[in-house]
């Protein structure tokens, strides 16, 4: 008897304890919508020569400017340097982010595109830069799209989990930026992802601010050998 329930026990275990796993997959397209609303800056000469192509930067502000007023892109980057009155050899588009949301790298790419279709682009001169929520921004839309830009250039932000996906962008220009007194975003994250790039031996620099809390992109954004850094990339090259 004893016996008995001893096996029926044991098989009523084995039974318990069986993998019960199938293998299954699932494959189809997600349509992602985009309201991206944005501020558009063309250069100086762009109306004269109608077969002029000209770089195109793609900014990214940070989390205080979402929102449906433009007006408050004005506050930092290249729409303020715009908007106080200096010129760029590029056409400028500044993209606003919609309330109590992230960027979407593929609303990003999907702009983008966008602007390479309806204005005079070079697409071998498309940047992207962002700061803060935008450096990350900028981050994600890079390892999502690896060829489209020409160069990148992250401010104060940090690719999360992303820097096991360094090998992505390995041939892709980058200069990051980060104060090392930032306790917004710890310049760890530039750290991580910078070291993740230089061991896949790709065309990164870092600069760290010394002394600098979160803003890092006034000195950055207003420093010409940064544009001409920027401006002197070109896919293909």
């Amino acid at each position: 008897m004893f016996q008995k329930a001893f096996f029926t026990l044991l098989a009523l275990a084995s039974c318990a304890f069986a993998d019960t796993q199938a293998p299954a997959a699932y494959s189809g397209d997600f349509v992602v919508k985009v309201n991206y609303r944005y501020l558009l800056s063309k250069p100086e000469g762009y109306e004269a020569d109608p077969a002029k192509k000209w770089p195109l930067v793609i900014f990214l502000h940070g989390s205080g400017e979402r929102g449906t007023d433009l007006e408050l892109l004005k506050k930092h980057g290249p729409p303020k340097l715009v908007a106080s009155g200096q010129r760029f050899p590029a056409v400028i588009a500044s993209l606003q982010c919609e309330p109590r949301q992230i960027w979407s790298p593929h609303g990003v790419k999907a702009v983008t595109d966008h602007l390479m279709q309806t204005e005079r682009i070079d697409a071998s001169r498309v940047y992207l830069t962002g700061l803060s929520m935008g450096g990350f921004g900028t981050w994600e839309t890079a390892m999502e799209y690896p060829d489209t830009y020409a160069a990148i250039a992250p401010i104060c932000g940090g690719a999360g989990v992303r820097w096991v996906m360094a090998e992505r962008i390995r041939h892709l220009p980058c200069w990051i930026f980060h104060g090392d007194k930032d306790a917004a975003v710890p310049v760890e994250n530039s750290h991580k992802i910078h070291d993740a790039l230089k061991k896949a031996g790709a065309p990164v620099k870092l600069t760290i601010y010394p002394g600098v809390g979160h803003d890092s992109w006034t000195q950055t954004y207003d420093n010409p050998e940064f544009w001409s850094w920027l401006f002197a990339q070109k896919k293909g090259a």
